[in-house]
């Protein structure tokens, strides 16, 4: 085929005529990104040389939106601006083949394809003023001959969804909308149509598509072409119905594969291909909370390199970002990644239901591992702070019936973290689910089971809910005795916390024997030579409390005494134990009326407790109480009202206003502020 003499001009000769601009359709709606655009204006400005910038980010986050609006809309006097999808090597070919027949018409048909490539970039080499739009860039040894062709002459702006490959151009990483912009986006597609309509929990639905450009663009798709649906109902469909509700958009309104499913499955699939366990180690992340995920938590995966190249390339494709700072060790997941991680979709091979419950096996796996062995110890306290939002996530990601015996052992101990703490009504939440599950599979009569049970009516005790606890503690002590034997040290433990129970609901006659039948079944079990044991300690100072209970204080105080001395001995000044040991003789030394040794117990064992438990531990916060109490008894009102207002603060904070000790607290404020004020009622 001949060409006409036009066609065989040199590149170089050949001047670009107006109209040859091809950026992709401008978005019809923009929100947002004003920093993100000023950016790029500075700089796309700069004069003389190729100037080259990269927006990266997660799928979905808009950098394509954010580079067609910055070109249709910004003065740039760049021109062409020619748009060239460039996530394959043929897709730069064909898009500088394209331009080379939008410059040269003649040539189209009558070139193959690698030769209008190559005249293209004849001609980018050797004319300036042109922008260049390379959109979703996979790899840089793609665009790598082009970028080394026309370095000199023009302007690139390059987008893709690899965040660290970039390092000798600059950057800009988009992240997510802000609240206002996301809320600002999904009504005005909303509402096109129906305006007016009711939009009740927009701002819901945001937070829980974590402002994430593309998703909100999808949901408010839906909405605007199913009225009758609201923000909260597509939130239900969204719970109920995850995978088909991340593969749906509308019909003539969402391109098919602009939803979030097909978005991330191209994405997931390039990860798979370049290394499975990068997939396999995003399934296991979706299950915890998006946020400061420990890199312990990670332990024992697969050996360092493996696991660290992993790593590496999630964050090259900005499915996860590590902190910045490397000394916190922790990792961020976007929540619509998570969610869509975690989602099974047998249409989907990334996400099949037997990979999710493989990931889920494994995250539940290595939150097990990465507890803490105690939940009582203080120094234990931060690695339980660390990981309570993740064991939050799992639970409340995963299906009850799904929870295995690893998944009751987190809960139990969770439960009983939590019921130290002061958080009883959290702690009930779990120690409910974990008795659950250890009855559905091991059995009612298993050990553990039965210590589940303890566990949860040791909890409704400390609610205050009298009710179940002493019901449930009896059933439990009753199976201890028919299951272990009347010796076990769980029984003996069943026993004693039984008798606690009966001495909290005021049953003295019941508390008192059983304590006594426990501390000496404790002594015979564990023998002479184990006077110290902590459980029979444990016994004594519980008796102590009985005797000081029944006003019987010729014999608690000296047994708190022996009891508190014991406990220096064996477990240390610092000890929990130890901590309470001073605090109850202080307490019965003020029942005795002896204020001059009580208030300086009391003032010794808050400073303790504050260094040990902290300002918020609930033992802390009745030490508080306590030793407001012994200044009002001391007549001393000035130190008890504000050690009182303070003690009543916290515990609301803290406890809540319904617990029995913020009660306490309030009805000790109001009888010091009345002594006050002269036997009057007032306010402080």
């Amino acid at each position: 085929m001949s060409l006409p003499p036009e066609a065989l001009r040199p590149p170089a000769e050949v001047a670009a005529p107006a109209g040859l601009d091809t950026p992709a359709v401008r978005p019809h709606l923009f929100v947002g990104r004003t920093s993100e655009l000023d950016r790029l204006d500075a700089a796309l400005a700069t004069s003389g040389g190729a100037v080259v910038q990269a927006v990266h980010g997660l799928g979905g986050i808009g950098k394509s939106t954010l580079a067609a609006h910055w070109a249709a809309t910004r003065p740039h006097r760049c021109a062409p601006v020619r748009w060239i999808t460039a996530d394959t090597p043929t897709g730069v070919q064909q898009g500088l083949a394209d331009l080379a027949g939008a410059l040269q018409p003649a040539l189209t048909g009558a070139l193959p394809i690698e030769a209008l490539a190559e005249w293209a970039l004849q001609w980018l080499a050797s004319h300036t003023g042109w922008l260049l739009i390379l959109d979703n860039v996979n790899d840089p040894a793609d665009i790598a001959p082009l970028l080394a062709r026309a370095h000199a002459r023009g302007r690139f702006l390059i987008t893709s969804r690899l965040a660290t490959v970039w390092h000798h151009i600059p950057t800009v990483c988009l992240d997510v909308l802000d609240e206002a912009d996301a809320l600002d986006l999904l009504t005005r597609i909303a509402t096109a149509t129906t305006p007016g309509r009711d939009l009740d929990g927009a701002a819901d639905l945001c937070t829980e598509l974590g402002h994430l450009p593309l998703a909100v663009e999808q949901a408010a798709a839906y909405l605007a072409q199913n009225p009758l649906t609201t923000p909260r109902s597509y939130l239900a469909l969204l719970d109920e119905y995850p995978a088909a509700m991340y593969r749906t958009g509308a019909v003539g309104i969402t391109q098919p594969q602009r939803t979030i499913a097909r978005i991330w499955h191209l994405t997931l699939a390039r990860i798979t291909t370049l290394q499975p366990q990068a997939a396999d180690l995003l399934r296991l992340l979706a299950w915890y909370a998006p946020e400061q995920i420990p890199a312990t938590l990670l332990d024992g995966l697969a050996d360092p390199p493996t696991l660290n190249a992993a790593l590496g390339l999630l964050t090259a494709y900005s499915m996860i970002t590590p902190d910045p700072d490397p000394a916190t060790g922790t990792l961020t997941v976007h929540r619509l990644v998570q969610a869509l991680a975690r989602t099974p979709d047998p249409d989907d091979p990334h996400r099949t239901p037997q990979l999710i419950d493989q990931a889920h096996t494994h995250a539940t796996t290595q939150l097990h591992t990465a507890m803490p062995t105690t939940w009582n110890t203080p120094e234990t306290w931060p690695a339980w702070r660390t990981l309570l939002p993740h064991i939050d996530a799992l639970a409340d990601h995963a299906a009850k019936d799904t929870d295995t015996a690893t998944t009751a052992r987190i809960l139990n101990q969770t439960g009983l973290f939590l019921g130290n703490q002061g958080l009883p009504a959290r702690a009930i939440k779990y120690l409910q689910r974990a008795r659950t599950a250890y009855n559905r599979v091991l059995g009612a009569d298993h050990p553990a089971t039965l210590t589940s049970r303890n566990n949860l009516a040791h909890a409704y005790e400390s609610a205050g809910d009298l009710g179940r606890a002493v019901p449930l503690f009896e059933q439990t002590l009753d199976d201890r005795l028919r299951v272990l034997g009347a010796d076990h040290p769980d029984t003996l433990a069943s026993r004693n916390n039984l008798a606690y129970a009966y001495q909290s609901a005021g049953d003295l006659e019941q508390a008192v024997p059983l304590y006594k039948q426990t501390l000496a079944d404790r002594l015979r079990v564990l023998g002479a030579d184990h006077p110290d044991h902590p459980d029979i300690l444990a016994s004594r100072n519980n008796l102590a409390t009985a005797y000081e209970s029944a006003g019987d204080l010729e014999r608690a105080v000296p047994l708190y005494e022996q009891t508190l001395a014991d406990r220096l001995r064996v477990l240390g000044a610092n000890h929990p134990d130890t901590l309470a040991s001073r605090n109850n003789l202080a307490c019965a030394y003020e029942a005795a009326g002896d204020l001059e040794r009580a208030v300086p117990l009391y003032e010794q064992t808050l400073a303790d407790q504050l260094r040990v438990l902290g300002e918020g531990h609930p033992n802390t916060l009745t030490s508080r109480n306590n030793l407001a109490y012994a200044y009002q008894s001391a007549g001393d009102l000035e130190q008890a009202v504000p050690l009182y207002e303070q003690t009543l603060a916290d515990t609301v904070r803290v406890l809540g206003a319904d617990h029995p000790l913020t009660g306490t607290v309030q009805n000790n404020l109001a009888s010091a502020v009345a002594e006050r004020n002269g036997g009057e009622p007032g306010t402080p």
